[in-house]
């Protein structure tokens, strides 16, 4: 691989995106007690031109339509830019199978529809409301509604408990989309700094209309916000903190020490912060008894984490409709999609978990560049299957701030926190 060249922070910070919009979350080797499957069913919630926006929604053991359950919805990370929905696959299951109803739900990103954030909040709001509405055929208590979500996810589902932002064309105002609880994974709080605004172009007072922090008041709901240690965005969640105890709300945090971004995305921290969530729901009378999830062992995460591609069970699990253990092409999703022809190596149109596994060991030779042990922790040994060039999938060039040709951790955190939330 060349030795990469300087570029300007926008493109680097592209770069660093596309790699962060591509993860796979996974949970391969996570125990849960619940042994029935919950059912999945997915709808449009809103429909913009030709673009339909979907909602995945997890029904648990024994649902009915008009249950009353308390229900989750999650929106994924990605910057505002990328993303995919499949992120929170493994919480959503879990909650499901505690009995709650989960919901993921697809919104518009700028790779993918040219928009900005607010259109993005625009669309969560749009999904809350879809879910209030159709709460007796949910199966779901409009009452009972929690937001979560991720980084930029985090942010929007933060944004629902502003009762007047920005709103959809066509939206029922008259539906809240303020949450009974917020569970946020390393969220944006706020707009209101120099390089949040460059999203927006500048413009302060839309700025000011979807900054959560800047809402927050004694009527806010509970909220979770788990951060590591080492993320530069913690100064969001410090900031919120310290107004939320200063105006009497309640808001639980989770530190992962020595951790950065997207911490929760890998085990054990998946697991780890699944028990947390369990009990601050619990603790609010969404959920009963203890939770059902279990940490793996150091040795088994070890051992997961050094398997590549078997770390993408989750995403497998999704694509394989049929369950006969491989993907067709009709079954392949994203950029597995794109590649097909490239990863099905015998050329039987299917691609199974060997052809699977080579490639991750490929990704993973000295053909692809750097040590695994100096790149970001989000991607450590996380061989990007997905890419459109297979040959450069972990390492673009260009993301280098010291032309060497590995990502430090030093230069990561500078790069990473600056802008790519």
């Amino acid at each position: 691989m060349k030795k990469a060249t300087k570029s300007p922070l926008g493109k680097v910070l592209k770069a660093i995106m596309a790699i962060s919009a591509m993860m796979i979350i996974v949970l391969s080797g996570t125990v849960f007690a619940a042994k029935a499957t919950p059912d999945v069913k997915t709808e449009n919630y809103k429909t913009i031109g030709d673009r339909e926006l979907k909602i995945h929604i997890h029904y648990p053991p024994g649902w009915k339509a008009g249950d009353a359950r308390p229900a989750i919805i999650f929106f994924f990370g990605g910057g505002w830019s990328g993303g995919t929905v499949e992120q929170f696959l493994p919480q959503a299951e879990y909650l499901a199978g505690r009995g709650m109803v989960a919901a993921r739900a697809d919104y518009r990103v700028k790779s993918r529809d040219g928009v900005t954030p607010d259109k993005c909040v625009e669309d969560a709001r749009s999904a809350v409301r879809w879910m209030r509405r159709n709460a007796v055929r949910l199966g779901i208590d409009p009452r009972k509604l929690i937001a979560s979500g991720g980084s930029a996810g985090g942010h929007l589902a933060a944004c629902m408990m502003i009762p007047k932002s920005v709103e959809a064309d066509g939206d029922d105002l008259s539906i809240s989309t303020i949450p009974q609880a917020m569970v946020l994974f390393n969220p944006v709080l706020s707009f209101e700094n120099e390089q949040m605004l460059k999203r927006l172009n500048g413009d302060k007072q839309l700025a000011r209309r979807i900054s959560p922090t800047r809402h927050l008041d004694k009527n806010a709901p509970p909220a979770l916000i788990l951060f590591g240690t080492n993320d530069r965005l913690k100064i969001f969640g410090d900031e919120y903190w310290k107004k939320a105890e200063s105006r009497g709300v309640r808001a639980d945090k989770f530190l992962a020490e020595g951790q950065g971004h997207g911490f929760f995305n890998r085990s054990p921290w998946t697991e780890r912060t699944l028990i947390d969530v369990d009990k601050f729901l619990a603790s609010l009378g969404f959920l009963k008894g203890e939770p059902t999830i279990k940490v793996p062992e150091e040795t088994a995460v070890k051992q997961r984490n050094s398997q590549g591609g078997n770390r993408n069970i989750a995403r497998w699990r999704a694509m394989d409709k049929d369950g006969d253990r491989k993907i067709s092409a009709d079954e392949a999703r994203g950029q597995m999609k794109n590649n097909f022809d490239k990863i099905d190596t015998n050329n039987d149109g299917f691609i199974d978990r060997k052809e699977l596994n080579q490639l991750a060991a490929w990704l993973q030779s000295d053909r692809t560049g750097a040590a695994r042990t100096r790149i970001h922790p989000n991607t450590r040994n996380w061989p990007d299957l997905f890419a459109k060039d297979l040959s450069n999938a972990i390492f673009p060039e260009g993301i280098w701030t010291s032309e060497d040709g590995v990502l430090t951790a030093g230069e990561d955190q500078a790069i990473w926190t600056t802008k790519d939330y």
